[in-house]
Order: C-alpha cells, then sequence, then structure tokens
C-alpha cells in the first residue's frame, strides 16, 4: 500500500486504470431518492419524459459488463496433516478486479461496536460503498443472502509473532501459514512485532520483517516495533518510523534478562519518547530479575521440566512489573499498553490504575481466555511443552473465566493471541531444561471463536461488546478506525459473516497453522465465519477457505491516537510543577567547616582487638546511656581509660565485694 495519506471517503479508481463513469444509473429515474447511503455515483436527477410515465416501467438490461483480465487461481488449502516446514502459494498478480470485486450483502444483521441493525452493503473496488435498504446495485455483483446471520467487521489481532526467530529457531507459522490462518477463523487484519537483537538498528530491522510480509500476507498487516535496547541512535530510529514508517506504537520487555529486557531508567526514557511522538508505549510485564533467580533455584532443586516454567513466574513477579510499568508510564506522562495479561492480580492492577484515570489499556489473549497453566503438570512432555508461553497460563481453573469478566466491563479493552507457535522438536530444545523450551502457543486462528464461546453464548458480553475486543477498539487505539474495525460507507470491505449457532470443534488435525500442537484440542465453540471478505475478495466461501499470497497489504498506523492522546495535552497542562513565589531568604546561614564535617569510620573485622590502641570499650553505653559495667578497661599497656582527664574521681572502698583486702582467710 502506497504510504501517502489516505482520504477514507474519496473513490479511489484503479491505479493502473481511469475510471470510467457508468451510464447504469442514468437508466434508473431517481436512483438515489433517500434510498440508500451512497458512497460514488452520479447524484443528478435525470428528467423524466411523459412518455416513461406513461407507460410501466420495463425491465433494464443488465450493462455490459468488460470480460476481467484473467487471474491466477487462488490457492485451496485441503484439510490435511501439516509439515513442519513452511507452506507455500501462488503470489497473487495485481489486475483489473472491479467486477470481480463487486459483492453484494442482503438481509444481515449489521454489528458495529455502538449498535447494530438490519441493512445491506454493497462493496466494490475493496470498500464499502452504500449500506442501507433499498439499494439499487450495478450488475456484475456477487450476491450473498446473510438471512439470520451476524454481518461484523473482519477482526484485528493485535499481537502475533509470525517468522520470528526466538531462542536459536525460528516460529513455525510464517507470514503465509499465518495469516491464511487467521483469515479462516474471521480476522482479517493481523499486527505483528518487529524485534531486532540487541544492537541492531531498529529501521533495519523494520525492512527486514517488512520483507519477509510483504511477499506472504494474505490479509492487511501492521507492525509493532520493540526496543531491545537504548541509545541515541535507537531514538532517532523510533522518530523515522513514527514520521516515515508509518510505525505508532513501541514495546520493552520487563523479561528476559540479558537478551530484550530494559532496566527502569532506560523504560523511562523510552517512554517519555513515546509520549512526545505522541506513539503508543507497550510493555511486556514481568520481573525479569526474579525470574531469573526462581529458576537457577529451581534447576537446583532438579525441576527440569515445562511444570518448573509455570512456577518460575508466579503471578506476583507479573502483578509487581506491571504495577511498576504503570507508575514508571504515569511519571514520564504517557498512556502504557500492557500486552498478554495472563493472571487476576496483574488484571486487577489495570483495572484499578484505570479507576485512578490513569491511560491504560490491557490485552488479553485467547490462550488465558480459553483455557489455563494445569496442562504444565500433564505427564505427558510433548503436551506440557506445547502450553509454555510467557507469561504464563495461570494454574488457577478460574483466571480464564476472570478475565472474560472484566474484558467484557472493559476493565479489559482488546484482545490479541500471541500467537509464536513451535513445533515438538523445536519445543524439544528445552527437553532437560525448561528455561530453554521456546516460548510460545498458537491462537490466531481460533480467538474469535474462543470469545465468542466464552464471552457472547455465555452471555457474558453482547455482539456489539465482542466487535469492540475483537476489532473495532483495537482500530480506535492503533489509530485506524473507521478504516478498520467498522461497517460504514468508506471503511474497507473487511467483513465476517458470522453464524453464532453453528460449531466447530477445535483440532490440530483440521486448523489451517503449520503447528502441529493445538492447546484448545478438543474444545468445540460456537460461533463460525461462513463468509470472510478481506479488502473485497471473498477468501473464505461457505466454510472453503480461498487464499492467495500476497494480496495482503501494509496498513500504516498513524500516531497521535484520539483514543490514546484524547486528554494527554490537558493532562499535562494540570500536571505542571508548582512553584511557590516567595520573599528570598535573607538571615544567617551556618558557615560548615572542613574540619567540622564528622568522619565515619568502618567498624573493625575484629571484634576482640579495638581499631585504636586507646580504645577501652567495646559494649555498648547502658540504656541509662553510662558505661556498661559489664565492661572492663584493663589495657594490656597499663594504660587506664581515664588517664587522659585531668582530674580523676577518688575512689574509696571500705568492704568492697568479697571482704576486706587486710585480712586473712
Amino acid at each position: 500500500m502506497a504510504e501517502e495519506e489516505f482520504d477514507f471517503f474519496k473513490p479511489h479508481p484503479h491505479p493502473t486504470k481511469p475510471r470510467v463513469k457508468s451510464s447504469f444509473f442514468e437508466m434508473v429515474p431517481d436512483a438515489f431518492d433517500d434510498k440508500s447511503l451512497n458512497f460514488t455515483g452520479d447524484h443528478r436527477r435525470v428528467k423524466k419524459k411523459a412518455e416513461e410515465e406513461a407507460k410501466p416501467l420495463e425491465p433494464v438490461p443488465e450493462p455490459e459488463v468488460p470480460e476481467p483480465e484473467p487471474m491466477e487461481e487462488p490457492v485451496q488449502e485441503p484439510i490435511t496433516a501439516h509439515d513442519v516446514r513452511f507452506t507455500s502459494a501462488e503470489p497473487w498478480v495485481a489486475g483489473d478486479r472491479s467486477a470481480q470485486s463487486r459483492v453484494f450483502i442482503k438481509n444481515g444483521l449489521i454489528v458495529n461496536d455502538d449498535q447494530s441493525f438490519h441493512a445491506d452493503i454493497y462493496i466494490e473496488d475493496g470498500v464499502i460503498k452504500q449500506v442501507g435498504t433499498n439499494l439499487v446495485i450495478p450488475g456484475g455483483a456477487r450476491t450473498i443472502d446473510a438471512r439470520g446471520k451476524f454481518v461484523i467487521p473482519g477482526g484485528i489481532d493485535t499481537h502475533t509473532h509470525f517468522q520470528m526467530p526466538f531462542m536459536g529457531t525460528v516460529s513455525a507459522d510464517d507470514f503465509y501459514s499465518g495469516t491464511k490462518a487467521a483469515l479462516a477463523g474471521g480476522t482479517t487484519m493481523i499486527i505483528d512485532f518487529v524485534i531486532p537483537q540487541r544492537g541492531e538498528s531498529l529501521l533495519d530491522a523494520y525492512e527486514k520483517w517488512r520483507g519477509w510480509a510483504d511477499a506472504k500476507v494474505c490479509c492487511d498487516y501492521g507492525l509493532h516495533v520493540a526496543v531491545t535496547w537504548w541509545g541515541d541512535q535507537v531514538a532517532k530510529d523510533m522518530e523515522s518510523l513514527c514520521n516515515e514508517k508509518g510505525v505508532n506504537s513501541f514495546k520493552v520487555f520487563m523479561a528476559y534478562k540479558e537478551s530484550f529486557m530494559l532496566e527502569d531508567p532506560e523504560i523511562y526514557s523510552v517512554f517519555k519518547l513515546c509520549k512526545e511522538l505522541k506513539a503508543l508505549p507497550m510493555v511486556h510485564a514481568e520481573n525479569g530479575h526474579l525470574i531469573e533467580i526462581k529458576s537457577r533455584e529451581l534447576l537446583h532443586q532438579g525441576v527440569v521440566g515445562p511444570e518448573g516454567h509455570l512456577q518460575s513466574r508466579p503471578e506476583e513477579v507479573e502483578e509487581e512489573a506491571t504495577s511498576r510499568a504503570i507508575t514508571i508510564a504515569d511519571q514520564a506522562g504517557a498512556p502504557v499498553y500492557v500486552v498478554h495479561v495472563m493472571s487476576k492480580s496483574s488484571a486487577n492492577v489495570i483495572a484499578k490504575a484505570r479507576r485512578e484515570g490513569k491511560i491504560v489499556f490491557g490485552e488479553p489473549i485467547a490462550a488465558g481466555l480459553g483455557t489455563d497453566g494445569s496442562h504444565h503438570y500433564n505427564k505427558c512432555w510433548r503436551h506440557a511443552a506445547g502450553h509454555v508461553m510467557a507469561p504464563p497460563l495461570r494454574a488457577d481453573p478460574t483466571t480464564p473465566g476472570y478475565l472474560m469478566d472484566l474484558l467484557a466491563n472493559n476493565d479489559l479493552q482488546l484482545t490479541g493471541t500471541d500467537n509464536c507457535t513451535f513445533n515438538a522438536d523445536q519445543k524439544a530444545i528445552g527437553k532437560d531444561n525448561f528455561t530453554r523450551i521456546p516460548n510460545g502457543v498458537n491462537g490466531v486462528e481460533d480467538r474469535m471463536s474462543i470469545i465468542w464461546e466464552k464471552g457472547v453464548y455465555t452471555g457474558k458480553m453482547d455482539p456489539c461488546r465482542f466487535v469492540a475486543v475483537t476489532s473495532a477498539t483495537a482500530a480506535k487505539v492503533f489509530n485506524i478506525y473507521p478504516k478498520k474495525g467498522r461497517i460504514a460507507v468508506g471503511s474497507d470491505a473487511d467483513i465476517v459473516i458470522w453464524n453464532g449457532e453453528a460449531t466447530r470443534t477445535i483440532s490440530a488435525k483440521t486448523h489451517h497453522q503449520a503447528v502441529d500442537f493445538n492447546i484448545f484440542e478438543g474444545l468445540t465453540c460456537h460461533g463460525v465465519p461462513e463468509y470472510v471478505i478481506t479488502g473485497g475478495s471473498i477468501v473464505m466461501d461457505e466454510g472453503q477457505l480461498k487464499v492467495t499470497q500476497g494480496l495482503g497489504r501494509f496498513v500504516p498506523t498513524p500516531v497521535n491516537s484520539q483514543c490514546v492522546y484524547g486528554r494527554v495535552g490537558t493532562r499535562d497542562k494540570i500536571r505542571q510543577p508548582e512553584i511557590v513565589e516567595r520573599d528570598p531568604y535573607t538571615g544567617p546561614v551556618v558557615e560548615i567547616k572542613e574540619e567540622d564535617i564528622p568522619v565515619y569510620h568502618k567498624r573493625s573485622d575484629n571484634p576482640i582487638i579495638p581499631e585504636h590502641a586507646n580504645e577501652f570499650h567495646n559494649r555498648p553505653p547502658t540504656r541509662g546511656g553510662v558505661r556498661n559495667m559489664q565492661d572492663s578497661s584493663f589495657s594490656l599497656s597499663g594504660h587506664q581509660y581515664d588517664e587522659n582527664q585531668p582530674k580523676r574521681p577518688g575512689t574509696k572502698v571500705s568492704n568492697p565485694p568479697g571482704g576486706k583486702t587486710t585480712g586473712f582467710w
């Protein structure tokens, strides 16, 4: 996608052929007379002729539609067992798609995040052109009857890791198999993470990820960029990414010590710069120092299996880091986005901070909403290792329901998956040491169904809230709304026709990802996408998935999202430091001489022989402040403790303890 400014409400003719004005609308008098919400077309009235008014209207012949240029046959993936290698597809070849991308959806219930209503939708050239009833559309459009179904915006997965190098290997799903699976589940846009190595240029890493993704993606995508080290060059790269590359979010790690983790002063600097750039800081919140200590202790105690991963990362280390990240962001005057919220306690920290007025966004993920961490204790090593991710799935079986309650009521705001898949042989790198198991699970294909099953079908949220947490809020936070995340005239034609009553059973044998394991294995979910439209192209047709490699586009995410920074400017004015105007102090100031400065000596390491020869007393004074009488003032040199005093008190004892000294015993 070109990176020039995009006008959501301006028709976009095909870049290679001029748009030819259709004469179709001139054949139908008053075609646009208060019948629909129109995006383009000829709005002039056509004068009615007397003879036309006198006789009944004859059927209007369909206009001649030019034959479309031949296109490459899209890839059709049968449901088969997956190979470890990356899958491939025929590349998409650009051509004239105007006739092929005309889609008319009728009789459906349109659901946006704020309202639902019955209406029809007309799509052309990848854009929603009309929304309403009694629409008049040109010929050649594919008609889909959505009666009894929900028509919703395509999902936006805010957190994926496709083709990611990690812990000596590369995640199993690349940008082709990953986005193909996303479309199969009703997600039409993903936002992946660029993660540079320490010392690597952020710009170079960004270009590398673009090179991996552009040729493979089947749906639209955006990019976050991680800050894994700090310096002047990183700050310059962040500014360039915001101003020139379409990136508006930067992630810092508080875990993965010695690889990605930043210390608190560095995190503060990143958050401060994000605020200046009006970008959104994101944080992986875990206490990396404690995790390293706990991991060493567990390995020393003989805990080497996947259960050690969970035990080395208790809820407290996530809760503490979440609280610390919010505090750092608030002191920097910046908002903060907490990725993959996995525990009750960290979710409560976010909810409490929002009630206090802090600008915080919490992102639970499909894994944390659909399953729990009890699988870490499974007797099968492969099964247990398949659930290893960070922060870990919590062993408390009530955690998924608790997180869903908070998500339904806006204490948590939006959802991703942290989809970072590794096959069994890749996980086996850590067969003898849980710290070496590559962290990551699946979710990009199952997220929408999991949230419908655990949220809508259980009565915890309504369909409008479902749209909010799966697409609309993400589009607002990352500043691509209403281009994405909404069904409206001028929005991108990323649409899902959703059957809320149909069911499907999740299994690694039938999913579309390249990974050989699924953490939701055997779970039957209500909520199935029957049609998926991305960019105006129907990629799932009555349950049949047809994808084309390279069809997706990079979607720039502009800075200064109103959802994120709308109140920051006013808050900065209110939070200006207070300066008290007062008369200058003119009174006396004590003069401190160098010899008056007390010198503190280090306490002697030898408790018997004093550090100074003239010291007689080693015991502290009594509570009354006098010398401890149990302490001897004897010195081997013959000196006495008070011999330097000008006058010593005289002592005369008549009968000392033990009797007179003048008598005999």
